[in-house]
């Protein structure tokens, strides 16, 4: 999604695929397929390139440093995005910045994981993304598997406390490295087992302080990490009116996806400006309400995503639909549709129907 506008802005892209045909491959013709934990291909990879950027937050800490030490530009810079990729290091970050954030514990063992408290959420501290190395334990028989997944993989396990939260918000910012900074309207989530499944633009019925507050927060997390290209804060918006930072992405991130349609300049343009330091575009909203919903694999794909196509836009041709070529299983990402206008329920109806539709949950398909 970033080489569309790469190719506006005349930015030529090259890319380490994790393999042959992968969606991003698909689309950007300069490519190299190899591991991205391996020193030797990155260096191959980014040879000649003015800038290195991501579009995940796994490549190892310290191999970023590496490349910077080669004299490659990477933006983010591993000192930056290492508090994207380490959920402990992002605590202890967070906290000396005084941000708000749930009760935390770095914990290592079943009594610890007691001391702390139940119920509460026990993560992994590096790898897990989309409900994976996250679990709700409620007693010391349920932190075997955590402890066991955390232990294979070499990894710190965090205890958070369990929030009580009215719904999950995402407050988007994108910085450049002479610290221009653009902020999004701030979306409410909806995730389901993990995985986001919907966003609103703007969240609904969201006090305009508390709105302000989480973009301020955003902004100033990006300035005191030294974020180059876009930030996603994720937050918990509570009960009685409070946010609570839950995750951190420095990427272009699914709760941006709206603003390739909802956007006056969308999250992929203005990451690639902020990396490359050129002038922010504007993250203003062209209509009253965007909604995005993520089309996933269903239980009984029939391996024809695109017949959805002609039911989906004769419906509703002002609908705009993104499927990433990618292979369909159960639960995963592989498009998203962006319904706008001016009344909520009705881009509401419209985007869950074609996401539906595409996930083979409506219609028969063979017709």
């Amino acid at each position: 999604m970033m080489a569309q506008p790469a190719i506006a802005l005349g930015l030529p892209l090259r890319l380490l695929a994790e393999a042959d045909g992968v969606s991003a491959a698909q689309v950007i013709p300069d490519h190299l397929v190899g591991d991205y934990r391996d020193l030797d291909t990155l260096r191959r990879v980014v040879g000649g390139c003015a800038v290195v950027t991501f579009d995940h937050e796994h490549v190892p800490t310290d191999h970023l440093h590496a490349l910077e030490a080669d004299g490659v530009a990477v933006r983010p810079g591993p000192e930056a995005l290492v508090h994207a990729q380490d959920k402990a290091v992002m605590r202890e970050r967070l906290t000396a910045l005084g941000a708000p954030c749930p009760r935390w514990a770095v914990v290592a063992s079943e009594a610890e994981v007691a001391d702390f408290g139940f119920p509460c959420v026990l993560k992994t501290t590096r790898g897990g993304y989309d409900g994976k190395g996250v679990w709700l334990v409620r007693s010391v028989a349920e932190c075997a598997e955590p402890l066991r997944v955390a232990a294979e993989a070499g990894v710190r396990l965090l205890a958070e406390e369990y929030v009580e939260f009215r719904r999950e918000l995402s407050a988007l910012v994108a910085r450049a490295p002479s610290g221009q900074a653009a902020a999004y309207p701030v979306v409410a989530t909806l995730q389901v087992d993990g995985i986001c499944r919907e966003v609103v633009a703007p969240a609904p019925d969201l006090d305009p302080a508390l709105a302000a507050e989480a973009q301020q927060l955003a902004l100033r997390v990006a300035g005191e990490l030294g974020v180059t290209g876009i930030l996603a804060v994720e937050l918990f918006e509570t009960a009685d009116g409070r946010v609570l930072v839950n995750e951190l992405a420095m990427r272009p991130h699914n709760t941006g996806h709206w603003t390739q349609d909802g956007a006056v300049t969308s999250q992929f343009e203005n990451h690639l400006r902020a990396v490359m330091d050129l002038p922010l575009g504007s993250p203003t909203p062209r209509e009253t309400w965007t909604v995005m919903v993520n089309i996933l694999g269903g239980q009984h794909d029939t391996g024809r995503l695109y017949d959805g196509f002609p039911h989906a836009l004769a419906r509703d041709p002002g609908l705009r639909v993104h499927l990433y070529g990618k292979s369909l299983r159960p639960g995963r990402k592989v498009g998203h549709v962006n319904a706008y206008g001016d009344d909520l329920e009705d881009c509401l109806e419209r985007a869950r129907h074609a996401a539906a539709w595409f996930a083979g949950e409506l219609g028969d398909h063979s017709e």
